[in-house]
């Protein structure tokens, strides 16, 4: 058994005759309260820890440790940054990784009420289970899986595990596949590297061949191939490099144009390449914290096919990728989930999912309509962006349910033993997939994350920045 929590006939049998509702009020409060737990030394263990910050935003970390320990100590094991109150009673949990209340007004700060809520998955029921004891009275053994959950009373239960533990696993079986300069073997499949390790809240600047705190790190690579990276791939290249930077870098490299430097003022157009690269600039732009131009989101819409899609470029025929990636550009602009372009796009999002739950590029090609990894992930991020709701669905949207019988379900099939995914089944490990499967699992749409990103010297200075 991976954990010890207090049993709940033990637990009602102290409160005596206080009432259900100020029970269950307590047992969220003391469940981020602690005692000492008990040690013992038997190791090393292994447990995976999730934090999830609102409804669409998860990342886990992975520990290692000798059984069992407290949840409160596996949780300052992750190196996140973990701010505690010791309330005179207990020891709790106030902010992690930024996210939360400070120590002086650990339990009232936030106008909704919302406190970091502590939970453990429980495979044999599928579920998360609430503790009924602090982070430092829990007990974790090996395999746990603990989870924390910034929200108010009553509020949506965590995401499910399963997902999210699937992208730790990927992103261990990445960080293997890193080389030794730093990079995967091209200045793409690097920025398709940061994306998915942004997703995950991990820097770029820390992120190094086989974990070690020397030599060059994922950062370095992208940032001294930023250059031939962008002028080889246009608009495309450089909104995708401005959403993984802005999700996992630091500065952004001298010299490079940023998504705003292909914008044309006359057509609203970024460059002429078509609807995916016109939408990964608008994704950029958005990532960097700058105002997408309405002319910019009326282009795109004006590139919407008679179908509901977009084609990845002129000619080339609408495909469920560019049709994901246009939905996601329009959220990012501000563009309301209940416009016609939006509804559209789902609409033949709909016609396009297979009866496995995954998606193909194009549900009409002659060259094969099966499922595919990377075509699905981008699916799922498309209906994060429009808050499609991960756990019931909404009616609006028919089959397109994010729970773990359809989407998320095809993308868990396609994982391999050892963290990598396939493309198709059958294929084998590829990197692509893999790399593109785990923003998806983890929730997130792009862009990852919004902030403004400073212009760097010309000269790449390799640091550690703590986490």
């Amino acid at each position: 058994m991976n954990h010890q929590p207090v049993s709940k006939a033990k637990w009602s049998s102290t409160l005596g005759p206080i009432s259900l509702g100020i029970a269950l009020t307590l047992a969220a409060l003391l469940a981020l309260l602690a005692l000492p737990a008990l040690t013992r030394a038997d190791g090393p263990d292994k447990a995976k820890i999730v934090v999830q910050i609102d409804d669409n935003d998860a990342i886990v970390r992975d520990i290692g440790f000798t059984a069992p320990v407290s949840g409160l100590k596996a949780l300052e094991m992750t190196g996140l940054k973990v701010i505690t109150y010791d309330a005179g009673w207990g020891i709790a949990v106030c902010s992690i990784d930024g996210v939360g209340c400070p120590a002086d007004n650990c339990f009232s700060c936030d106008p909704d009420g919302k406190y970091w809520g502590y939970n453990y998955w429980d495979s044999s029921l599928n579920d998360w289970q609430g503790y009924l004891v602090g982070a430092t009275s829990s007990s974790l053994n090996d395999g746990a899986i603990d989870g924390w959950r910034w929200g108010a009373w009553g509020a949506n239960p965590m995401l499910p595990a399963p997902p999210i533990t699937s992208a730790s696993t990927a992103l261990t079986w990445l960080r293997g596949q890193q080389q030794l300069d730093g990079g995967y073997g091209s200045a793409g499949a690097a920025v398709e590297s940061m994306l998915s390790i942004g997703a995950n809240r991990y820097l770029a600047a820390n992120w190094r061949p086989n974990g070690t705190l020397s030599g060059p790190s994922l950062g370095s690579y992208v940032f001294g191939h930023s250059a031939a990276y962008v002028s080889g791939g246009g608009p495309a290249a450089s909104g995708k490099l401005a959403v993984a930077i802005a999700a996992s870098g630091n500065l952004w490299p001298a010299g490079v144009m940023k998504p705003m430097g292909y914008y044309s003022l006359t057509t609203g157009a970024y460059g002429s390449e078509g609807s995916a690269p016109h939408a990964w600039a608008m994704l950029g732009t958005a990532a960097l914290s700058q105002p997408v131009p309405i002319t910019a989101v009326n282009y795109l819409k004006g590139m919407m096919q008679s179908n509901g899609a977009w084609e990845w470029s002129p000619g080339w025929g609408t495909d469920t990728n560019s049709t994901a990636l246009a939905i996601q550009a329009l959220v990012a602009a501000g563009e309301p989930i209940t416009s016609s372009a939006i509804i559209s796009a789902v609409t033949y999002l709909q016609a396009a999912q297979n009866s496995d739950g995954g998606f193909p590029y194009d549900p009409n090609s002659a060259w094969g309509t099966a499922s595919d990894t990377n075509s699905t992930a981008y699916v799922i991020q498309a209906l994060q962006a429009i808050k499609q709701d991960s756990l019931s669905g909404s009616a609006n949207l028919g089959s397109l349910v994010l729970t773990d019988t359809k989407p998320i379900s095809f993308l868990l099939s396609m994982q391999l033993p050892d963290g990598s995914f396939e493309w198709q089944s059958g294929g084998g490990s590829n990197l692509a997939a893999t790399q593109q499967a785990i923003p998806a699992l983890l929730g997130k749409a792009f862009p990852l994350k919004i902030r403004e990103v400073a212009d760097s010297p010309a000269v790449y200075l390799p640091v550690v920045i703590k986490q």
